[in-house]
């Protein structure tokens, strides 16, 4: 009876026992058996078996993880300090190599991807840096892309989030911007303002250019009118006959007669004669301030 019991026993432990050796390993995992602490074989994912107290599964997930690695700063070429973000995605491509070659394979997958950041950008200024993010991205994924393979990692994707300056480098950039903007501004308006005196001076000289063109143009309209009034007369006049000439004569006589000053107007057959026409002389009377003729 008491062997039965004790036979019952012992069955009943190595069920539990055997029970207890049962393991599953998740998708996207991989299970790392030790035996008696040493490594002994690798397994995928699935329901396995190991010896309970001999043997222990160590999983290690294969699944791409996403990292980020916080600010720090880095100096530049030109001794500026800047602050710098990463974030980046790897996943373990070996097993074994991630856990038993290294402490902690992710920790120093970081601090070689920093010390890369920080050569890549001690090797450019400032300037060069903030505006060369994708370039610096390429050399640091290129640069760290064969070197974590000692760890079991591959590193796929690796981004620099941001590149900022030091406050003080910030604030002289700030006023640097602040001062070229004026200059643009100040460029663009004296630009302005020549265009504009340059347009206007333009304007008034295709104005004096017309004017000066107009009044050319009437002066010689007039002297055209003129030469032509000029040449009908004398056409005009070689058609006249002998008594035309008299009759303008007689009227400008009769013209001048009627004017105010005192005039004889004789023919050129009696000029000879001039000297017969009597003349009146006038006399002055001082005393009463009168005239005699």
């Amino acid at each position: 009876m008491i062997a039965r019991i004790i036979i019952g026993i012992i069955v009943v432990l190595v069920i539990v026992y055997v029970c207890c050796g049962f393991r599953i390993v998740p998708q996207n995992n991989e299970g790392l058996v030790e035996t008696l602490g040493k490594y002994s074989k690798t397994v995928k994912a699935g329901f396995i078996f190991v010896w309970p107290l001999f043997q222990r599964i160590r999983k290690v997930p294969l699944a791409l993880q996403p990292l980020e690695i916080s600010k720090y700063s880095i100096i530049t070429k030109d001794n500026a300090e800047i602050s710098t973000s990463l974030t980046l995605n790897y996943l373990v491509t070996d097993s074994y190599r991630y856990f038993y070659n290294n402490t902690d394979s992710v920790e120093s997958m970081v601090q070689l991807i920093r010390g890369h950041l920080r050569d890549i950008i001690g090797r450019m200024d400032l300037n060069a840096a903030l505006g060369s993010t994708k370039e610096i991205n390429d050399q640091l994924f290129t640069a760290t892309g064969d070197l974590t393979d000692i760890y079991g990692i591959k590193v796929v994707r690796v981004n620099v989030d941001e590149l900022l300056p030091s406050a003080e480098i910030q604030r002289a950039m700030d006023k640097q911007l602040t001062a070229d903007r004026e200059k643009t501004a100040a460029i663009a308006k004296a630009e302005g303002e020549a265009r504009t005196i340059e347009m206007t001076t333009k304007a008034k000289n295709d104005a004096l250019v017309a004017t000066a063109k107009a009044n050319a143009e009437a002066i010689k309209t007039q002297a055209d009118a003129d030469a032509y009034r000029v040449q009908k007369m004398q056409e005009a006049l070689s058609k006249a006959g002998e008594g035309y000439f008299r009759n303008q004569s007689l009227d400008s006589f009769n013209q001048l007669a009627q004017g105010p000053n005192n005039l004889i107007v004789v023919g050129k057959d009696e000029m000879t004669d001039l000297g017969k026409v009597p003349a009146l002389k006038k006399v002055w009377d001082a005393s009463d301030d009168k005239k005699y003729e």
